[in-house]
């Protein structure tokens, strides 16, 4: 699942919106691999990080679990069985299907300071935290497990927690959210070339027809 590293041009570059506690973002992470693989040059991905939980967030930016997102057990229940199809479809590991109490916004922070800091290490950190939640079943909300992972990277633990706490770092975040929606990103995963957008966990021909039909 590994994403160029270097900014192209816009129009050369495919942007996915995603963010880390959506399921059908780590499947469709799995898809884009999948086409990558079967081209005959990359292609330059560009990740743009998206609040999935902006409905659930109170005043303070802290996730509030008894806030109504319109989600009830019937659509929980629909999206288990879509997820457990394309597990099966793209060949997908998950140990976890559903990470609704996970609050993502710290590692997408971590992940754009990675992004800019150690950009020849963004790709592994970025699959690292997907594969921390999906796979591991770890609370990648926690400064400590991004500390972890930043650490099993070469990048200093402590300078990490310090990027997680700067408000400004924060604030711009933030911004990058609102451009997402600016943009008319109403969900995730959504995959963005050329002016034209697929979204949800597409299979690889639909990426294909995205960026080369």
């Amino acid at each position: 699942m590994s994403h160029d590293t270097q900014t192209e041009a816009e129009s050369e570059t495919l942007t996915m919106y995603a963010d880390y506690v959506c399921p059908f973002c780590y499947l469709g992470e799995a898809s884009l691999e999948q086409y990558q693989e079967g081209r005959d040059e990359p292609l330059a991905v560009e990740w743009h990080p998206f609040d999935l939980q902006s409905d659930q967030r109170g005043p303070d930016g802290e996730l509030d679990s008894t806030a109504d997102d319109g989600k009830d057990e019937d659509y929980y229940a629909q999206a288990k069985e879509n997820i457990e199809r394309l597990q099966e479809e793209y060949g997908v590991e998950m140990s976890l299907s559903i990470a609704t109490d996970v609050d993502s916004k710290n590692a997408q922070q971590a992940a754009l300071y990675v992004r800019e800091t150690h950009p020849e290490k963004f790709a592994t950190f970025h699959e690292t935290v997907f594969d921390a939640l999906w796979q591991d079943e770890r609370d990648i909300g926690d400064p400590d497990v991004l500390a972890d992972i930043a650490t099993e990277l070469g990048i200093d633990a402590d300078d990490l927690r310090a990027a997680i706490a700067d408000d400004e770092r924060e604030a711009a975040l933030e911004e990058r959210f609102a451009e997402a929606k600016q943009t008319g990103v109403t969900g995730v995963p959504t995959f963005a070339y050329e002016g034209y957008a697929a979204r949800g966990a597409v299979p690889p021909a639909q990426l294909e027809r995205l960026v080369e039909g």
